[in-house]
């Protein structure tokens, strides 16, 4: 997983006893250091009866609580949470998938985090709700809806418990020019750590988009934009995400096209995952920049982010039809998949405003790929083997028997997966960087890889050398790797060739 360490650092923030409000270390506020009680988190100073501050907004800056450092069954259930579990389930079913009893998940929430379970839900709620309040005209109803409340009156209560404002108090103090204008579907910013590279994570999707679920657009106006369909609450309707021009510095824009915003906060989640935002790129760059070989990339690539994914299921079937074929290749083959399983919408007349653009299916469900059996999958263009891996990873994910949300170790990760057929350490390496977060995996054998190694090296390398070479590269692999094929993509300074990465599971 990601630094915790750091992360933590990151994520602290100061509370002043004598104000009840807590602040970024960056804000302009000078209280007396002898009132000030320094939390590891947010919610923690929450739990702890103080509000964010008006000024800073330290509930708008990235950082997740699933990064802290703390004891495994704890880190499974933020993931949990931050996934959004306990908006439809209680404590003692988050406690059950963890392997504790709601009493004892709460202990050590209260003891490591400072904050139970469902005092971190309301919180990720709440603080949802307040950028809807600052950034759009939604009504409260609305609001309350997309953000996982039963209704207003919740948020009132969740509104007054976090900010000690109401809603409409909150409203009237944003400031003028935060109210993006709802110019065809809702706009929201997305916060991230800075530095981060747009352009390299838009030049990693373009190479990789499968057809009729997602897409990578460049227009002359707004510039390049990534669009996917996704589903929420039921229904269908698309993410567009690019650089805006009016955001801050430390911000994309998001823009949902739905016929309802219902629980539209668990869109915004996927994003956040699928981009990397709330991971700090800092830790690993100041540990790979001190590496002769892989140094000089990282210096060229400041704010590289590792991608994850949107949708775990779809990252990892994606994967899977990725083994020994170009990248190209695979996409053909996953929209393949996508037009004969995939929930077609008719996205102009389902979504609150027409857009033009070829999405046209949801991505298959694990259930839908199990129902559809070996034989669905025939005529395809897959190998035999191909279909009983794709099949046997959608039946291990439908039943249960792999879940793609569990905190691991790395080792135990890879040897999981590796003991579904078809699965090897190089499709195992690739879900658990892009799957499960992990940053320390290394598929030694990609092809990629391989290229760009002998190009800083001077001469062919093998998977075994490759993976000696990266020893040095730990805990950070998974980022070197990163750097690895964003210059794998750039124009080789002699040829001006573009070598394609081609997965090779062995």
């Amino acid at each position: 997983m990601s630094d915790t360490v750091c992360q933590t650092r990151l994520m602290q923030v100061s509370a002043v006893r004598t104000t009840g409000i807590y602040c970024r270390a960056d804000c302009s506020a000078q209280p007396l250091p002898r009132n000030v009680t320094h939390y590891s988190n947010p919610v923690a100073a929450e739990a702890n009866g103080f509000r964010p501050c008006l000024r800073c907004h330290p509930e708008r800056r990235a950082g997740s609580l699933a990064d802290l450092d703390v004891p495994a069954p704890v880190g499974a259930a933020l993931l949990r949470i931050n996934d959004g579990f306990l908006d439809d389930h209680d404590e003692e079913a988050l406690a059950a998938h963890v392997g504790y009893s709601a009493r004892q998940l709460r202990r050590l929430f209260e003891h490591h985090v400072g904050a139970t379970p469902s005092t971190i839900a309301r919180s990720r709620r709440a603080h949802f709700a307040r950028c809807l309040i600052d950034d759009t005209d939604l009504t409260f109803a609305e609001i309350a809806r997309a953000a996982g409340f039963g209704g207003p009156r919740q948020l009132h209560r969740a509104m007054t418990s976090v900010f000690c404002f109401t809603p409409t108090e909150l409203r009237s103090k944003r400031r003028q020019g935060e109210r993006p204008q709802l110019d065809g579907g809702l706009v929201l910013t997305v916060p991230y750590l800075a530095p981060y590279d747009f352009a390299a994570f838009m030049s990693h999707q373009a190479a990789r988009v499968i057809g009729g679920i997602e897409t990578v657009s460049t227009d002359p106006a707004t510039g390049v934009s990534y669009l996917r369909s996704f589903s929420a609450c039921g229904h269908p309707g698309i993410a567009e995400l690019a650089v805006s021009n009016g955001a801050a510095p430390d911000q994309l824009q998001l823009r949902l096209h739905l016929p309802t915003y219902d629980s539209v906060i668990d869109a915004v989640g996927r994003c956040r995952a699928l981009l990397g935002t709330d991971e700090d790129p800092s830790p690993a760059d100041a540990a790979l920049a001190r590496d002769p070989l892989i140094g000089p990339l990282v210096r060229q690539a400041p704010g590289l982010r590792v991608p994850r994914s949107w949708d775990r299921f779809e990252t990892a079937i994606r994967i899977v039809v990725n083994q020994q074929i170009s990248l190209a290749a695979a996409s053909t083959m996953c929209s393949r998949i996508v037009r004969r399983f995939g929930t077609p919408f008719d996205a102009p007349s389902e979504c609150c405003v027409d857009v033009q653009v070829p999405l046209t299916h949801l991505f298959p469900s694990a259930a839908s790929l199990t129902d559809a059996g070996p034989s669905g999958l025939a005529g395809l263009g897959f190998t035999q083997r191909r279909v009983d891996t794709i099949v046997g990873l959608s039946e291990a994910v439908a039943s249960g028997e792999l879940d793609l949300t569990a905190a691991g170790t790395l080792q135990d990760t890879v040897a999981r997966l590796c003991e579904l057929p078809g699965i090897g350490p190089w499709t195992a390496h690739l879900i658990a960087m892009r799957v499960f977060g992990h940053d320390d995996a290394f598929p030694a054998s990609d092809l990629g890889l391989r290229r760009s190694a002998e190009r800083l090296i001077g001469h062919p390398v093998t998977a075994r050398e490759l993976e000696a070479i990266a020893e040095s590269w730990r805990p950070y692999r998974s980022w070197a790797a990163q750097h690895l094929w964003h210059a794998a993509s750039q124009p080789s300074p002699s040829s001006g060739d573009r070598p394609s990465t081609t997965g090779s599971d062995s």
